[in-house]
């Protein structure tokens, strides 16, 4: 059963084996995404797209807990999404999405078109830098980080290179690495509640891949973005 938990994540002694196979490939994570795709090609909000794999998870993991929500340091307002207590993984996910109404598998589906696309870059670079930090804990043993849209203006090549969000975009290709940061353009308004530079310790190449399509119309192509996290920074989150 999928539980929510919002105590910290515990650790094992010192002497965990960090060195041992990570149970959970980038692969695995991949064979999951598409085992849910079949059934669930479209979710209502990121809620049910994060209980939706959890639940996937739980169900082809025997023996594994999946846990929602749990904070792995204690005093750092720092939540994760997923993770998978015994094998030591945890997954951040965005679900960001453009105006969409359908029926699919039974279900009637009004999705909203949340725009501010240079936000939801950023959110999803943090949640790289967050999954980062957690190389610090001796039972964190892989991280991924999984962005789903049905919004092409996150994987399309930018028409401009000089625009305020340059350093943030996730655009097919693209390497991203080391700090990124708004112009100088920028505005207060643009920046709001966003202000800190992100900083990546990884290196790491954007592939984004097909999740599903549910017609010919607009905005029914819903691709996604995963990265499995490298070893984390000593720096301060924010």
């Amino acid at each position: 059963m999928v539980e929510s938990e919002s105590d910290s994540v515990s650790a094992p002694n010192a002497g965990t084996d960090r060195s041992r196979a990570i149970p959970i490939s980038l692969h695995d994570i991949t064979d999951l995404i598409s085992d849910l795709a079949r059934d669930r090609p479209i979710f209502h909000s990121e809620a049910d797209f994060q209980h939706a794999l959890a639940w996937c998870m739980h169900k082809s993991i025997p023996g594994c807990r999946v846990r929602l929500e749990c904070r792995p340091f204690p005093h750092e307002a720092m939540y994760l999404d997923i993770w998978l207590p015994e094998i030591g993984v945890a997954l951040e996910l965005k679900y960001r999405t453009r105006q969409l109404s359908l029926h699919c598998k039974g279900e009637s589906f009004e999705l909203c078109d949340q725009r501010s696309q240079d936000s939801g870059c950023y959110d999803y670079l943090k949640d790289i830098q967050r999954l980062e930090k957690l190389r610090s804990l001796p039972n964190a043993r892989a991280g991924f980080a999984i962005l789903l849209t049905n919004d092409p203006w996150y994987w399309k090549h930018p028409s401009r290179q000089s625009t305020n969000d340059a350093a943030f975009r996730l655009h097919e290709g693209r390497t991203i690495t080391g700090e990124m940061a708004w112009s100088e353009r920028a505005s207060a308004g643009t920046k709001k509640g966003h202000e800190a530079p992100i900083r990546l310790s990884g290196t790491y190449e954007l592939n984004w891949q097909e999740y599903s399509s549910t017609g010919n119309g607009r905005n029914q192509r819903f691709r996604y973005l995963l990265i499995e996290t490298s070893h984390g920074i000593d720096s301060e989150m924010n």
